[in-house]
């Protein structure tokens, strides 16, 4: 059993090295060849993978899924070399993942969120940065399509203004990437890390662009929040409705408008998907190709041009 877990321990090492993060399969896989061990069992079989998976009883369908996803992986992996191993085939754990309705947040919308981030209220001194951090950090994002988590890992060696571009690194799958940015946003970016410089000068404070009032990186939990009291303040949530607009749908609204701007300059949405992509740094088209949903105005837009490629046929 040695020989399975030590196996386990070098295709975590080599899909680490491509720069596959695997949090959960790796502890997953780890937990799997401890289970393995147990039960004195030399190669992976369906129905110890089967066994495995469906741990706890207790879970969701998705859970059980999540863990033979796992093993399903590996075992691909692990029959080049040792041929007893069955790959548990598709279908045994049936389970549809459901995305996230967007909403899609109009220019009205984003303008009066930005507007209530300068206006916020700084119980003290130390808060004084607050308006103007998130007044930028909900701009570029609405902007640039950035995830949250890339967004808050830029340092300022990443921040390039003179070239209008960011450097996005260590994202998803461990690819790097550029962002070019439009000389509005550069504007509004240099105007907070000017304000930051002010702030923090002869202080010590962490190198990340956005930090929190004691130098640190900004906390995830802290940016929600602030969009949450925010969010209810202009409308977009209710008091006490703890569903609604998500920050992620800022990236969603960014790709949609930007498809909806290809199709009304008379460009080839489905030609230019793989630049969408690569921008956004998806590692799959199709996974941009779901942005393609949800938009009446992109709808329109399809339809128009639909509409007249039929047109004077018979």
């Amino acid at each position: 059993m040695n020989t399975l877990h030590q196996a386990i321990q070098d295709y975590l090492t080599m899909r680490r090295d491509l720069g596959f993060k695997l949090r959960e399969a790796g502890k997953g896989l780890l937990d799997f060849a401890a289970f393995m061990r147990q039960r004195h069992a030399a190669y992976i079989t369906s129905e110890l993978a089967l066994a495995w998976a469906q741990q706890p009883r207790d879970a969701t369908p998705a859970h059980w899924a999540q863990r033979l996803s796992f093993v399903r992986g590996f075992a691909r992996h692990r029959s080049a070399t040792d041929p007893r191993t069955q790959i548990p085939p598709p279908g045994l754990l049936p389970f549809q993942p459901r995305r996230a309705r967007p909403y899609l947040y109009s220019d009205e919308e984003i303008s009066c969120l930005l507007r209530a981030a300068l206006a916020m209220t700084c119980r003290h001194k130390r808060d004084a940065l607050r308006p103007r951090l998130f007044h930028c950090l909900f701009g570029l994002l609405s902007v640039t399509g950035l995830r949250l988590s890339e967004a808050l890992n830029l340092q300022l060696p990443d921040v390039d203004l003179d070239s209008a571009v960011l450097t996005i690194r260590g994202a998803k799958c461990g690819k790097d990437r550029l962002v070019p940015l439009h000389a509005s946003t550069c504007q509004v970016l240099g105007q907070y890390l000017a304000e930051r410089s002010h702030r923090w000068a002869n202080r010590p404070v962490s190198s990340y662009v956005f930090v929190s009032n004691r130098g640190n990186r900004l906390d995830v939990a802290e940016v929600h929040r602030a969009f949450y009291a925010l969010s209810r303040q202009i409308g977009l949530r209710g008091a006490s409705d703890s569903h609604g607009p998500r920050l992620h749908d800022m990236r969603h609204r960014f790709a949609t408008n930007t498809l909806v701007r290809w199709y009304q300059r008379d460009q080839d949405p489905e030609r230019l998907l793989p630049v969408l992509s690569a921008y956004l740094g998806h590692v799959h088209v199709a996974d941009t190709q779901w942005y393609l949903n949800g938009s009446p105005e992109l709808m329109r837009e399809a339809m128009r041009r639909l509409e007249h490629c039929w047109e004077g046929r018979p």
